[in-house]
C-alpha cells in the first residue's frame, strides 16, 4: 500500500489531539533510543500498534492478531502456552515508563500503552516547552541556597517555591504514614537476582534443556569427535554408563533442575523442560536457556565448543579443556573408572549470551552426575554463588562468565563446589 493511500485511511488527529505526523515523529525518537533499539521484539510491537492505531485499525489490536502479524504465530496458536505478546507488551510498557522518566524527554509527546490493552494512547507532554527561557527548578538539598531571583527579562514563578514546600510537607507526611503502616522500601537486587536477571528478564518462556542418560554404550549421542568410545574390556557400571537407567533423566540432573527452577518460580518466570534430544534449534531460539548436564546433553557440548573451557573425550578419558592454554588440564576422569572409586569431579558453570541462538544461557554441567549437582548448587545457594562472583570483575553483570569448578565426592555425593578457573568477557 502506498503512502498516499495510507494517509487517506488515517485516523483523524482530532481523536487524539495530535497530527499523525507528530505521533510518527515521536515514535521514531522512541525506536532509536537504546531502550528499544537494542531489542528485536519491543520496537516491532510498539511500531505496529501505533501505526495500526493511526490507520484506524485499533479495534483489531488483540493478542492473537498481534501474535500472528508481528511474531509470525499461526492463527490457531495457544496464547496461554505461548504468551509472547503479553510478555513483550509488558516490557514495552516498562521501557516507555523509563524513557519518559528521563527529564530530557519531559517536553515530548507521550505515547503510552495502557495496562490490559494493546491500543496506544497519545498525551500531551509532561512539561510542555515554554516560549520564553525556562526557569530551572531550585535544588532541594538543604545545604545549597535557593537559586537567585531571575532577571526581569525572564519569567518568574513566585508560586513555584510554595508548591515545592507543599510537596515536601505532603511527602514527609506520607512517608510517616507508610512507616507507621509497616511499609519498607524494596530491597536492592541481591547477587542471586542479578545473576539470573538475563534469564528472568528475557522475553519468552525459558527452556530447561536436560541431559539424557544413555541406555547402553552404543546409544551415547554427542557432537562429532566428542563421542566417547567404550573400551574393549568394558564391564558393567563404569562411571559414565552408571547413570540412572530407571527414568529418562539422571537423578542428579533432576535435582539440579528442581533446585535452580526456584530461581525462576520465585521471580514468576515461565519455563518448560525438554530432553536434550527433543529440543530443536528453533525452540531454543524462542527464549532464554538453562542447560543441565554435559556429555549426555548435546546442546551443552555444542554451545561450549566456542568457549574457553569446554568438554572433550579422548583415549578413554573425559575432560574439561582450557583452549587458551597449551598445557593439558588435570580436570579429567577415565570413562572406565568404577563408580565406587570416584572421589573428585569437575564441572563448568557459565552465564553467557550465545551468539548462535541469540539467547542468554546458563550452564550447569559436570563430567559426571556429581559434577553437575555441584554446579547446580553454586547456582542456587547464595553462599557458593558469592564465592563464584568474588572472582569475577566488579562489572560482571554486563559480562559473560564461565568457570571451572571442582567437587570432592564421598559415597556418591558431591561436596562443596570450589572455583578453579574463571573467564569473563
Amino acid at each position: 500500500m502506498s503512502v498516499e493511500s495510507k494517509s487517506a485511511q488515517e485516523v483523524s488527529h482530532q481523536d487524539s489531539g495530535f497530527e499523525p505526523a507528530a505521533i510518527r515523529q515521536q515514535l521514531d525518537r522512541l525506536l532509536v533510543d537504546p531502550l528499544f533499539s537494542n531489542s528485536k521484539r519491543y520496537p516491532v510491537l510498539l511500531a505496529y500498534v501505533v501505526e495500526e492505531t493511526l490507520l484506524g485499525n485499533a479495534a483489531q489490536l488483540k493478542e492473537r492478531s498481534i501474535g500472528v502479524e508481528v511474531f509470525g504465530r499461526s492463527p490457531s496458536y495457544d496464547a496461554n502456552a505461548d504468551p509472547v505478546v503479553r510478555i513483550t507488551a509488558g516490557e514495552v510498557r516498562k521501557r516507555l515508563t523509563q524513557y519518559y522518566y528521563n527529564p530530557a524527554h519531559a517536553a515530548e509527546l507521550v505515547i503510552e500503552l495502557p495496562l490490559g490493552s494493546y491500543i496506544p494512547i497519545f498525551q500531551v507532554p509532561l512539561h510542555p516547552p515554554e516560549a520564553d527561557v525556562p526557569v530551572p527548578l531550585p535544588d532541594l538539598a538543604p545545604e545549597v541556597p535557593l537559586s537567585p531571583v531571575a532577571p526581569a527579562t525572564k519569567r518568574s514563578f513566585p508560586w513555584l517555591r510554595w508548591l515545592l514546600v507543599c510537596l515536601l510537607v505532603v511527602g514527609a507526611a506520607a512517608g510517616g504514614l507508610m512507616a507507621g503502616l509497616g511499609y519498607r522500601p524494596a530491597a536492592p537486587p541481591n547477587p542471586m537476582d542479578r545473576f539470573w536477571a538475563p534469564i528472568t528478564g528475557a522475553t519468552g518462556s525459558a527452556t530447561y534443556c536436560v541431559g539424557e542418560p544413555a541406555r547402553n554404550p552404543l546409544e551415547i549421542g554427542t557432537v562429532d569427535s566428542l563421542q566417547p568410545t567404550p573400551p574393549a574390556d568394558y564391564k558393567a557400571e563404569p562411571l559414565y554408563f552408571r547413570l540412572h537407567y530407571s527414568g529418562l533423566f539422571a537423578m542428579a540432573d533432576v535435582m539440579t533442575l528442581t533446585r535452580t527452577a526456584a530461581a525462576l518460580e520465585t521471580r514468576h518466570k515461565a519455563f518448560r523442560v525438554l530432553p536434550a534430544s527433543d529440543a530443536s534449534f528453533a525452540q531454543l531460539r524462542e527464549g532464554p536457556i538453562v542447560l543441565i548436564g554435559a556429555f549426555d546433553n548435546i546442546w551443552t557440548l555444542r554451545i561450549t565448543q566456542n568457549l574457553r573451557f569446554g568438554f572433550e573425550s579422548e583415549n578413554g578419558v573425559a575432560l574439561i579443556v582450557d583452549r587458551k592454554s597449551k598445557n593439558q588440564t588435570t580436570w579429567a576422569t577415565a570413562w572406565d573408572l568404577p563408580y565406587q572409586k570416584l572421589n573428585r569431579d569437575y564441572a563448568i558453570v557459565a552465564r553467557i549470551h550465545d551468539t548462535t541462538t541469540g539467547q542468554p544461557v546458563i550452564i550447569a554441567a559436570g563430567i559426571s552426575e556429581e559434577g553437575t549437582e555441584a554446579a547446580g548448587e553454586m547456582l542456587y545457594d547464595p553462599e557458593y554463588l558469592d564465592v563464584l562472583l568474588a572472582k569475577a570483575p566488579h562489572d560482571w553483570e554486563k559480562m559473560n562468565l564461565e568457570a571451572v569448578i571442582e567437587t570432592q565426592v564421598i559415597g556418591g555425593h558431591p561436596g562443596p563446589p570450589r572455583v578453579l578457573a574463571m573467564e569473563a568477557w
